[in-house]
């Protein structure tokens, strides 16, 4: 399957996305191969088109307000990307949980106990600097993740992540030249960025201890291990002391009781759902 196969014009679209065609994945053989668990398979693909949606959300509370128009509109980019990802990885799971649900169904009228996201994508978005710490940690494991996956057994996930992984390496590379010009920046951008990865601390190991992929080739301890190296290079270039901004490692990290993957989300997700799904439940039928 090549990148093309991935995106095919279509008629009548839905108004959710208002990309032109309704199936991200029209066009493209879905039948799961024998031997894959489509139990298993469904799961990873909600968990990590979870992640990207609410993700994409918190970036689209930048529009208008970040520091620069240059950077509104790289974040407003990377926020479309995931969206992107995210209709490709629900248009998986409804072939995989034999349902046939489009992705507006799974994004847009499910409740924040049915989610699978990790619960740092659902944390206010902060100042800007916490912005680009999250994008950076967030960013760095889940190219980690999506390279692992490129080699899954199920072809139509391996295509997605193939697909990611181009996207998700720009990403990574813009919060990392933003991770360096403020730890090396002035006084102020400094303490504000270890402020942020501070504050991220305690929500790493929900990361690298993730399980969702596992069954499909992506091992959590070489995920963990790329992400905690390349994040470490990051810091040492910006002038952190690694260990002093993020406890690298998950027995000396302190971490929050419950997973976002079990459903257990913080107080942020239900506002943040409400304000993204308010008009689709408004106007179910809808059509633009």
């Amino acid at each position: 399957m090549s990148d093309e196969d991935l995106y095919v014009d279509h008629d009548n679209a839905r108004w959710a996305f208002g990309t032109g065609f309704t199936d991200p994945l029209h066009g493209v053989d879905q039948e799961v191969p024998d031997g894959i668990d489509v139990g298993g398979l469904a799961a990873c693909c909600l968990a990590l088109g979870d992640d990207a949606m609410v993700s994409a959300q918190r970036l689209a509370e930048w529009c208008t307000r970040a520091p620069e128009l240059e950077e509104e509109l790289a974040l407003a980019n990377i926020g479309l990307d995931l969206l992107g990802q995210a209709r490709l990885l629900y248009a998986r799971t409804g072939r995989a949980d034999g349902t046939g649900r489009g992705e507006d169904a799974y994004a847009y009228f499910r409740g924040p106990v049915d989610f699978r996201n990790v619960r740092l994508a659902e944390l206010p978005g902060g100042d800007f600097a916490f912005t680009i710490a999250r994008l950076l940690v967030l960013s760095t494991w889940r190219l980690a993740l999506f390279e692992e996956l490129t080699a899954a057994p199920d072809p139509v996930l391996a295509g997605i992540a193939a697909k990611s992984v181009k996207e998700l390496a720009y990403h990574r590379h813009y919060a990392a030249g933003w991770t360096v010009r403020l730890g090396d920046g002035t006084e102020e951008s400094r303490a504000r960025l270890e402020s942020a990865l501070r504050g991220i601390a305690p929500w790493l190991n929900e990361l690298l201890a993730d399980r969702a992929a596992e069954h499909l080739g992506a091992a959590p301890a070489a995920v963990a291990d790329r992400t905690l190296l390349w994040l470490t290079d990051v810091f040492v270039t910006a002038g952190l002391v690694p260990a002093e901004v993020l406890p690298l490692g998950p027995a000396s990290m302190s971490s929050v009781p419950g997973s976002g993957r079990g459903g257990d989300h913080t107080e942020h997700l239900a506002p943040l759902l409400a304000e993204l799904q308010s008009v689709a439940r408004a106007h179910p039928d809808a059509a633009w």
